[in-house]
């Protein structure tokens, strides 16, 4: 795990970033609002996992326990077919395609197909803790917003996107489309997820945390609510906050430029699991850094 110190942190997107985000786009400004306003947050020190939690990883936790996700209880996963999202009997974590054994096949990968109770209990029998939002964030940026973990301009080859696999930028769903269903004939419904820190360093942030954008979504601790709640969001997001959603946060391999910001927020109910969220893990500071 990371040592990330206590600090006076930035969290949030400025709104001149937002409004240029909202020209660069297909999505209006109201699609990102809920990163405003940005604000100050004290951040009492932490540690975080470097890395996603691997497939590896989770088999152990597994093992031990005997867990089984809610995948493997209802018996199917979550994917994204050739036109839209559909359920697949039998996917779940160590099966995340057909024909790929997750443990056997893909080790060092990171673990998707767990829902947000999924996550809390491996933290929970790792003796760590899923990372809050804000705590997610600084580590992902550092005390200072930056949009990306490594600064400021955007470069594909640093994160496990979309546009990393593409070779090109994508443009908006039209583009996506293109890509997706290309790949998607070629590759099914495979993750294109790949050992994870395979894109250190130059993908870190300003700490050394890997894969804090694209690779996988991640879970966090944190109940989905706004900023400021006297501002307009728009309403998909009052919704969210009203069933009490959980965020999620760094975007994953399928995801474009703009949903792997340090500071796109996403939210999801706390039973949604598929291909392309995972979680990293976090715990309070060692003493001698408290």
């Amino acid at each position: 795990m990371i040592e990330i110190p206590a600090a006076r942190v930035q969290i949030g997107a400025p709104d001149d970033h937002l409004d240029d985000l909202a020209k660069r786009q297909r999505y209006g400004r109201e699609w990102f609002e809920d990163e405003a306003p940005q604000h100050d947050c004290d951040i009492a020190a932490f540690r975080i996992d470097r890395t996603p939690v691997t497939n590896s990883a989770f088999s152990e936790f597994a093992a031990q326990t005997g867990y089984l996700t809610r995948a493997e209880q209802q018996g199917y996963g979550l994917i994204y077919g050739p036109e839209y999202w559909r359920t697949e009997p039998g996917i779940c974590w160590h099966r995340p395609a057909p024909g790929i054994n997750a443990v056997m096949h893909r080790p060092e990968h990171p673990v998707t197909h767990v829902d947000w109770t999924d996550a809390a209990a491996f933290a929970s029998w790792a003796g760590k803790r899923l990372p809050t939002e804000i705590e997610w964030e600084y580590a992902a940026h550092g005390a200072y917003w930056s949009p990306y973990p490594w600064g400021h301009e955007w470069d594909p080859k640093r994160v496990n996107c979309a546009e990393h696999w593409a070779g090109s930028i994508v443009n908006a769903v039209g583009g996506w489309r293109i890509w997706w269903q290309t790949r998607y004939s070629d590759l099914g419904s495979a993750p294109a997820t790949t050992n994870v820190g395979a894109l250190s360093p130059a993908g870190d942030s300003e700490f050394g945390v890997a894969d804090m954008a694209g690779t996988v979504a991640e879970w966090t601790a944190s109940t989905y609510d706004f900023y400021d709640p006297h501002r307009t969001y728009d309403p998909s997001f009052a919704a969210a906050k009203l069933h009490r959603y959980r965020v999620v946060r760094g975007g994953s391999w399928k995801h474009l430029q703009a949903q792997v910001r340090t500071t796109e927020r996403m939210a999801a109910m706390p039973s949604y699991s598929c291909f392309d969220i995972g979680f990293r893990c976090a715990a309070d500071a060692s003493p001698d850094n408290r």
